[in-house]
């Protein structure tokens, strides 16, 4: 009876990995990419690529192991869920107060160690965010909760 459960789980497991999730897969849009819309200094795009756009953006890098059922459903998921929250491929085109309070959370959970998720710094070790660099990000998101006037003068490279 055990082997033939053993059997029947192993055939699921093998069946599971042909329904795969829709991978998030935009392109690039210079016009409402937060990077590109605020251009932020080196360091801090570096920290953002590193700890923020695999989730919360259209251009996430795929790890190897993301071509296994079901974590590839579970890693999607949280893809999706993120972007819901805080989507920063669409940074320049939704309002100002939107960005407000999307800098407010992000200062909050960066501020409380909530991100980048534990679960994503185990296999990602460059996106571990030291107190300074966390700092560093908390400060540029400030800049967006000054007002509307800060922000569009921000993003005009002011």
């Amino acid at each position: 009876m055990l082997k033939r459960i053993l059997k029947i789980l192993v055939l699921l497991l093998i069946v599971s990995q042909f329904i795969r999730p829709s991978r998030t897969a935009e392109p690039l849009d210079p016009a409402t990419d937060l990077i590109a819309v605020t251009k932020p200094s080196a360091e801090v795009e570096h920290l953002m690529r590193v700890s923020c756009y695999d989730c919360h953006s259209g251009q996430p890098r795929y790890p190897w192991y993301m071509n296994i059922t079901p974590v590839n459903w579970w890693l999607q998921g949280h893809i999706n869920e993120a972007r819901e929250h805080f989507d920063v491929s669409i940074w320049g085109s939704v309002s100002a107060g939107k960005r407000a309070h999307w800098a407010e959370e992000v200062i909050e959970m960066v501020k409380e160690g909530e991100m980048p998720l534990n679960s994503y710094t185990w296999t990602h070790a460059d996106a571990r965010l030291t107190t300074e660099q966390r700092q560093l990000l908390t400060a540029f998101f400030q800049l967006f909760n000054t007002g509307e006037h800060d922000v569009q003068r921000l993003e005009a490279g002011d």
